[in-house]
C-alpha cells in the first residue's frame, strides 16, 4: 500500500482550480480516493494562504477562511497534525533542506507521519530527488 498523501499548498490551490496535474499525482489522488484513504493538508497552508490573500494574490470568490473551510469539507480530507515534535524537527532536517519555513514544516510532518508530499515545488522536488522526503511532482 502507497503512503498516504500530503498535499502542499500549491496543489491543494490547482486542484481546487481544477489546473492540469500530472498523470503521476492523479492516478496517486484517485486511487487514495478510491480506497477511501486520508488525503492530507498541513496546517500551514492556511497560513500560506493568509498570506497569499493579504498580498492580493489570492484568487477566489471565497474569502479564504470560506475557500479553506470548503477544500477540508472534501471527502477523505483531513488536516495533518502540527505537533510540537513537527516544529522542532523542521529545525533539524537533513541534508540541504528548503529555506522556507512552511516548506519546512511541510517536510517535518510528511518525515513525522510517513506522507508522500504532491507538489510543484522545485525545492521540495530537489529534497526528495537528495533522498529525504517522498514526493510526486503534479
Amino acid at each position: 500500500m502507497r503512503p498516504a498523501l500530503l498535499l502542499d499548498t500549491c496543489a491543494l490551490i490547482w486542484i481546487v482550480n481544477n489546473a492540469d496535474l500530472s498523470t503521476a499525482a492523479v492516478q496517486y489522488i484517485d486511487e487514495a480516493y478510491d480506497w477511501g484513504e486520508a488525503i492530507y493538508a498541513s496546517p500551514i497552508t492556511a497560513w500560506e494562504i493568509g498570506l497569499q490573500a493579504a498580498r492580493g494574490r489570492f484568487k477566489s470568490n471565497l474569502t479564504p477562511q470560506r475557500w479553506l473551510e470548503e477544500v477540508l469539507r472534501t471527502p477523505n480530507m483531513r488536516v495533518a497534525e502540527l505537533t510540537p515534535r513537527v516544529l522542532l524537527e523542521s529545525s533539524f532536517l537533513p541534508g540541504s533542506p528548503p529555506r522556507d519555513p512552511a516548506d519546512r514544516i511541510i517536510i517535518a510532518t510528511a518525515r513525522e507521519f510517513g506522507l508522500t508530499v504532491v507538489t510543484r515545488d522545485r525545492a521540495l522536488l530537489d529534497y526528495a530527488n537528495d533522498g529525504y522526503l517522498n514526493a510526486i511532482a503534479c
